[in-house]
């Protein structure tokens, strides 16, 4: 689900920069108000965690791929700010030193995956957390929304971004290939794969922690 150098117009690299930049300043702020000797230990294994899971991309009819991301327990456990910025952190290291994911479209994979994953997940959740289930649906939902904006973000340059001849520069697949090969994918497999991995982190943590749990569900 990472976009490459590339895919997207300088243009809408440009926007998706402008909107995050903002978002890294208040999210490192609020970063700040949660940690201390025993949030960090769990912000950064989860943050490790998130990283090694998006490392395995699996590839999917359509000639992308999919993998889990990890935003929404991070989400519901300390909110979404921290998600947002742990899942950046995980980005920007990926791009770096292993070139999953570009530089010039770093801000937009950070928008749909860090972003609206952490955000959806957290409001989903906010709305359905009495229910047993509600950490596998908040992250199923996660999964989807952040496919969703990485589809649309994709299947947009067509329209803006061609040549004299009618040809696109950038990704050339039309909006609607693209929403059924990513957002259909995470409909139907990656959206469950994250709602697992979410439900049995939040229910194993659960265990080992209540504390941690009893204060997020204070909050």
């Amino acid at each position: 689900m990472h976009i490459p150098d590339g895919y997207l117009s300088p243009a809408t690299c440009a926007l998706t920069y402008a909107v995050a930049v903002p978002m890294w300043v208040i999210g490192l702020k609020k970063v700040r108000q949660v940690l201390d000797e025993k949030t960090l230990p769990t912000i950064a294994s989860l943050t490790a965690l998130s990283f090694i899971i998006m490392m395995f991309n699996i590839p999917i009819p359509g000639g992308t791929s999919g993998h889990a991301v990890g935003a929404a327990l991070l989400a519901l456990l300390f909110g979404p700010w921290v998600a947002f910025v742990s899942i950046s952190m995980a980005l920007l290291v990926q791009a770096l030193l292993f070139g999953d994911g570009g530089i010039t479209t770093f801000a937009a994979n950070v928008l749909g995956m860090a972003a609206v994953g952490s955000f959806g997940a957290w409001w989903i959740y906010g709305l359905i957390r009495r229910w047993r289930f509600s950490p596998f649906v908040a992250g199923w939902a996660s999964a989807v929304l952040s496919s969703l904006v990485i589809a649309l973000l994709l299947g947009i340059q067509p329209l803006i971004a061609i040549d004299e001849a009618g040809r696109p520069l950038y990704f050339p697949f039309s909006l609607g290939p693209t929403l059924w090969a990513l957002v259909g994918s995470h409909i139907l497999f990656f959206g469950f794969v994250e709602g697992i991995f979410t439900q049995l982190g939040y229910r194993f943590l659960k265990k080992i922690d209540p504390e941690l749990i009893e204060k997020e569900q204070a909050a």
